[in-house]
């Protein structure tokens, strides 16, 4: 297998979805309705029971994952979080993943789940169609950034811009909060070169794979080749994403989009393994 034959314990992938059921089916149904928006169909390869999307992981070699969720109106994010909670108490390998919203009472409950195990949060700018430098959120961003734990954010305009993605948005506010671990989901697709500068800029900025490279999204918003030597550069700070279950491909084909960048083994196994490993203190 690829995680094998690099000499890995296994993958860690930063960016797959468990969510409460009724949530997860309107997600997919959005999925299932992109394809006028994008161009191109999204068919939905995962559409598992819950545990059954648990074991499929764990078949593809992945020792740790997140929950990653996410509100698209306020009201929901303290009610994610218990959910979230709970499913990581009882899924041995499963990250503990919270999310938030700018909304009074932002800062309670994200601090309630930071002191109840949170590892990692999600943001999602598109789909919340929020501003990250909205007052309300400017508490949370520094309790994340004095805790050090990560943010997962969708914030590139990919696949479809909104209101608040691009780069602007998250360049203001890492200018306050310079020491926030920010994570941008899909490598900020497809403003790929600007988010590569926000990385080079800020020493705690990560990107992860999610999406970027397979077939599907060179297809819709290739990355540009003349930046794979800032890709190889930047190595310590790529982390594994996948999206599973709401991928219209194979798990395995994010990995094989990765490896077919011939960056080296090396770089394949700080990806896939070690900077997540790194980044959670896993053992």
């Amino acid at each position: 297998m690829f995680w094998q034959r690099l000499g890995l314990p296994g993958l860690v992938d930063v960016h797959t979805h468990f969510m409460p059921e009724q949530v997860l089916r309107k997600v997919w149904a959005y999925f299932d309705a992109v394809g006028p928006l994008t161009g191109m169909e999204w068919p939905i390869t995962y559409r598992h029971e819950e545990e059954e999307r648990v074991a499929l992981l764990r078949e593809f070699g992945v020792r740790s994952f997140t929950s990653m969720l996410y509100p698209h109106k306020a009201g929901m994010a303290a009610w994610l979080n218990g959910w979230a909670a709970d499913f990581a108490e009882s899924t041995p390998g499963c990250l503990h993943t919270a999310t938030l919203f700018p909304e009074e009472g932002a800062e309670r409950y994200v601090r309630e789940a930071v002191e109840r195990g949170a590892r990692v949060f999600k943001a999602h700018l598109q789909v919340g169609a929020y501003d990250p430098n909205d007052a309300l959120l400017e508490p949370v961003w520094g309790l994340l950034a004095e805790a050090g734990i990560p943010v997962v954010t969708h914030c590139g305009s990919g696949p479809v811009p909104g209101k608040h993605t691009g780069p602007e948005p998250m360049g203001r506010l890492l200018a306050r909060h310079p020491r926030l671990r920010l994570v941008v989901a899909h490598m900020g697709m497809p403003e790929y070169t600007d988010f590569l500068d926000l990385a080079e800029r800020y020493r705690e900025v990560r990107l992860d794979t999610t999406m970027a490279f397979t077939d599907f999204s060179e297809r819709l918003s290739p990355f540009p080749a003349g930046e794979r030597a800032r890709l190889a550069a930047l190595a310590d700070r790529v982390l594994l994403g996948t999206d599973f279950p709401n991928i219209p491909y194979p798990y395995v084909h994010q990995l094989r989009a990765l490896e077919r960048l011939d960056l080296g083994d090396d770089w394949l196994r700080a990806v896939c393994h070690d900077n997540g490993a790194a980044l959670f203190g896993l053992t």
